[in-house]
């Protein structure tokens, strides 16, 4: 299977359009899981599922024009940081809206271990916190992202990113510490 979506990712860089919908079709079940992962973490909003997340991702990679993957394992990571910004825009147009008005919070189960914030607040932060630690530790903010917008396990991420198990917990570790000190001060 991991050659499968591998060859279709090569023929959507090469300029194939059907190979985009094949693409898609085939990864459906696994873009899907990552939703569900992310939005059963804490994340979800009233209005948005699964589903919802997995089509507006589809549509913004459709958006982007050009897939920079090159394999599935990057595929996967890209799609996780498309879902990080489908959930943080969809935070900031309610967190818009309410403004003014009495803003009815939703607890965040973060995964963290940070200090508790209240839900949309809470994700703005956090994405605020991981742009910062990205500009100094990428391969870390690679890891936070993966983790707490994409729902993946410690060996997935090993997996995705190429690394040792032993080596995405030490990385899960010193970023959750860089996280809280970049949120509290």
């Amino acid at each position: 299977m991991e050659e499968d979506l591998t060859a279709l990712i090569q023929r959507v860089r090469e300029g194939d359009t059907q190979a985009r919908s094949d693409l898609f079709s085939s990864a459906y079940a696994d873009l899907r899981h990552l939703a569900r992962a992310r939005l059963r973490d804490g994340g979800r909003h009233e209005g948005f599922s699964t589903t919802a997340l997995v089509h507006e991702s589809y549509l913004r990679f459709l958006r982007a024009g050009e897939l920079r993957a090159v394999d599935r394992r990057a595929f996967f990571a890209y799609a996780s940081q498309v879902m990080r910004s489908v959930i943080v825009d969809l935070v900031r147009e309610q967190h818009a809206q309410r403004r003014g008005g009495d803003v009815q919070h939703e607890t965040l189960d973060s995964q963290l271990g940070l200090p508790a914030a209240q839900g949309e607040s809470e994700i703005l932060q956090v994405h605020e916190a991981l742009a910062a630690l990205a500009s100094s530790e990428p391969r870390l903010a690679q890891v936070v992202e993966m983790r707490y917008f994409g729902g993946y396990e410690e060996a997935e991420i090993a997996q995705a990113l190429d690394l040792h198990v032993r080596t995405v917990r030490r990385d899960w570790e010193k970023a959750r510490l860089l996280l809280i000190a970049l949120m509290q001060g």
